[in-house]
């Protein structure tokens, strides 16, 4: 675990303890369920994949991946966007032939093309309709968070995938990440007995958390709120790590920063009269691939990839609390912020034997590394902590192994990373009921948003 004593005499484990820990985690693994997964019906055959929404994230996340590190094992074979401007740019970035589709022709590109995966990696609102159509059209489908933005989306993915044979995926990277693997193998140990509470902070900084409202998660039309966009990534993995599905929300929360909480504002940050006063002016010429993708294609959908912060259309939340009570009687006090002067995490969980605490530092300005702290406390007044670095690669490697979990075949998946299609609609369904909770001021069940019978 990358152990780093502290106070070794009064408040530390002794080493007879902390290597029984050990020997628990170490036999948790041992009988954990492990699984070859094979999406591709053939052998010796590459996987088809075809993508649609040919935006920065299928870029970064999949398309350049693909091409560069997993080419041996699969095949882009169709690119599909409503700008298919986008689409032309997309493929000329990765430097392949591949076909591309208007949005309007996704159901003759699984046709011609014969995807075994369709990639969904378009604005939320729209991924219960792709999905729907990929499986209806005999395909497997792995999708960005959130797999859907309301319940009634949610229903209708889990009603297809059970009409059509087919399975859902969605691309939780979080699992895979060191912190969170960590974390997974501790409560999986069962070192801290029975959890009784979690507690989950989020912090996005004025950085990260305005760049969510200078696009269109800004928006809860197209992004649910990013209780739901966002917090679904948090949700997912306090679900995964407790093994339990959540059963009742209370939530509070509002716009209290962003969007009319100004008294100016633009169209985008290119046109605007304010940009020697505004402190989140951003530039985006300097950056080249956003350029290509975006700025040049505007004509064709009007989309400005930095839209104003201010801008009054927005309404998603950008601060709130959400208490969510679980099946075998735990409960998470999550709370979200997307203004603030740094970034991170305080993660814990108290259980019947003791108490985790995790602290995940992102850059910050008193800071030169990323870094997870860890601490762990007994209920004999002893403790240990240790420091957890991540790997290299986008979101500290987790992305590489994501794309070796689904595309890999025979590849192991003993910490039950790869998320289907239920994982997926409960993690969306606590920041759905979320956004009821705060609309109607009341607790909303997860029951009464679905049938998962």
């Amino acid at each position: 675990m990358g152990l780093q004593e502290i106070d070794a005499n009064k408040h530390d484990l002794n080493r007879r303890n902390f290597m029984s820990l050990n020997t628990k985690v170490a036999a948790f693994l041992a009988v954990a369920p492990s699984y070859a997964f094979k999406l591709c019906p053939e052998p010796n055959q590459k996987l088809k994949i075809a993508i649609v929404g040919t935006g920065i994230r299928a870029l970064r996340a999949w398309g350049l991946e693909l091409v560069n590190g997993y080419s041996d094992h699969t095949q882009l074979v169709g690119l599909c966007d409503a700008n298919i401007k986008r689409a032309e740019a997309f493929k000329e970035i990765l430097g392949i032939p591949v076909k591309l589709f208007p949005a309007d022709q996704f159901v003759r590109m699984i046709k011609e093309q014969e995807p075994h995966i369709v990639l969904v990696a378009t604005t939320d609102n729209a991924h219960s309709k792709y999905i729907i159509e990929a499986l209806k059209s005999g395909c497997d489908v792995i999708t960005e968070k959130p797999i859907a933005i309301d319940e009634t989306q949610c229903q209708d993915i889990l009603d297809a995938e059970k009409a059509h044979d087919q399975k859902v995926y969605v691309g939780f990277n979080v699992r895979y990440m060191n912190d969170s693997m960590e974390m997974k193998r501790i409560l999986d140990s069962k070192v801290l007995g029975k959890i009784i509470s979690v507690g989950y902070q989020e912090y996005l900084d004025n950085v990260h958390g305005a760049s969510y409202y200078r696009r269109w998660h800004g928006k809860s039309k197209y992004s649910g709120s990013l209780f739901v966009h966002k917090s679904s990534h948090h949700f997912d993995l306090v679900n995964w790590l407790l093994d339990d599905d959540p059963v009742e929300v209370k939530a509070m929360g509002g716009l209290q920063f962003y969007g009319a909480n100004n008294d100016f504002r633009g169209r985008n940050c290119r046109n605007c009269d304010f940009t020697e006063q505004c402190d989140f002016y951003w530039d985006i010429t300097k950056n080249g691939l956003l350029g290509k993708l975006y700025t040049d294609c505007e004509g064709i959908d009007n989309y400005y990839r930095d839209g104003c912060v201010w801008d009054k259309a927005i309404d998603a939340p950008d601060s709130g609390s959400i208490l969510v009570r679980y099946g075998r009687g735990a409960h998470l006090n999550y709370s979200f912020s997307a203004y603030l002067p740094y970034e991170g995490q305080y993660i814990s969980f108290s259980g019947e034997k003791g108490r985790l605490d995790v602290r995940i530092f992102h850059k910050q300005t008193w800071m030169d590394e990323v870094r997870s702290e860890f601490r762990l406390s007994m209920g004999t007044g002893t403790s240990r902590s240790w420091v957890i670095k991540p790997n290299e690669g986008a979101h500290g490697g987790a992305d590489a192994r994501v794309k070796d979990n689904f595309f890999k075949n025979g590849h192991l998946d003993p910490m039950n990373q790869r998320a289907g299609s239920r994982a997926g609609i409960m993690s969306s369904l606590v920041g759905i009921a979320a956004m009821k909770s705060i609309d109607q001021g009341r607790t909303i069940r997860i029951d009464e948003l679905m049938d998962f019978s």
